[in-house]
């Protein structure tokens, strides 16, 4: 090589040097890039945030309508395999969120994207990176961290609805142990046949095992046989004929007619009993007739009966 005209490369040129590690500022400065964009960017969809806003059990923050349409898409479309890919089988129903009730202090036009100003309803701090923010599960009402940290009885200050202490989940969790606490009551809920929202998981393996066995054991007493229960069948459809026959049908289905006719039924019948009273003979001995004068002798007192009193 040279002496054609050419230049000559040198070292520095032909061999690559070794990718440095990464400085802690710039694992800081990514770290914040990172929570900027989740807090004001779906992580299904990278929309910007909109209410209503929807959580995992891992505290990720999702738009319902992006969760929606995961769930109603097609299985093995490229829409479900990247929703897949982001949610690592954390999300098969809306049982496994939660929806997160944010106070919102006003809108704004916004750079990053989302247009809502989230604070926390007691300290009025705003909630977004750099700040630790929780919510209350089942509720979903969400909080600065020192808030519920403060509270003494487990009961949302929001709505008095009471919750776990485990309950409280970290948005965006950063710490390794508010991770690994997490996985771990996601464990545990699974265990117990629950989701993330505390509510019965569809299809759990506790519920098909139950099922099971008491299919084998209706099977072992001779219990489901096709022949009674239509036996079954037919003696309840005979009892609801006879039932029909014997029960009158007066025809009044409306209820303030109903008690209407009531109402007036007693009236007339209370005018028969007085009709019936006013006949009998008895009963007009008890009461005076005409303009007869009452007999001065019966109102004397005991007294002066029997005895009379001179004039002057």
């Amino acid at each position: 090589m040279g002496n054609d005209g050419g230049s000559i490369p040198k070292r520095r040129e032909l061999v690559k040097e070794a990718a440095k590690a990464p400085t802690a500022a710039q694992i800081k400065e990514a770290r914040a890039e990172s929570q900027d964009h989740a807090w004001n960017h779906c992580a299904l969809s990278s929309k910007p945030l909109a209410a209503p806003v929807v959580s995992d059990c891992l505290g990720t923050l999702y738009n319902k309508d992006s969760i929606l349409e995961f769930l109603l898409a097609e299985e093995g479309s490229a829409e479900k395999v990247e929703g897949e890919k982001v949610l690592g089988g954390r999300v098969k129903g809306l049982k496994d969120v939660v929806e997160v009730k944010f106070e919102v202090d006003r809108e704004e036009e916004r750079g990053n994207g989302r247009r809502e100003k989230w604070v926390c309803p007691v300290t009025r701090v705003e909630m977004g990176p750099g700040t630790k923010a929780v919510y209350v599960v089942p509720c979903g009402h969400a909080f600065a961290g020192s808030v519920v940290r403060e509270v003494q009885e487990r009961v949302c200050v929001q709505c008095n609805e009471a919750y776990a202490e485990n309950d409280v989940i970290p948005i965006l969790p950063t710490a390794p142990e508010d991770i690994a606490r997490l996985n771990l009551r996601v464990k545990t809920l699974k265990e117990k046949g629950l989701t993330h929202a505390l509510k019965k998981a569809s299809g759990s393996k506790k519920r098909k095992k139950n099922a099971e066995a008491d299919v084998a054991t209706a099977n072992d007493e001779g219990r489901v046989s096709t022949e009674e229960e239509e036996k079954k069948a037919a003696a309840k459809a005979d009892k609801k004929e006879k039932e029909k026959v014997k029960r009158p049908d007066n025809g009044i289905k409306n209820a303030s007619t109903a008690y209407l006719t009531k109402k007036v039924l007693e009236e007339q019948e209370e005018r028969n009993k007085r009709r019936k009273l006013t006949q009998n003979d008895n009963v007009k001995s008890l009461f005076s007739e005409g303009n007869r004068k009452a007999d001065l002798a019966n109102s004397k007192d005991y007294m002066t009966r029997g005895f009379s009193i001179g004039g002057k």
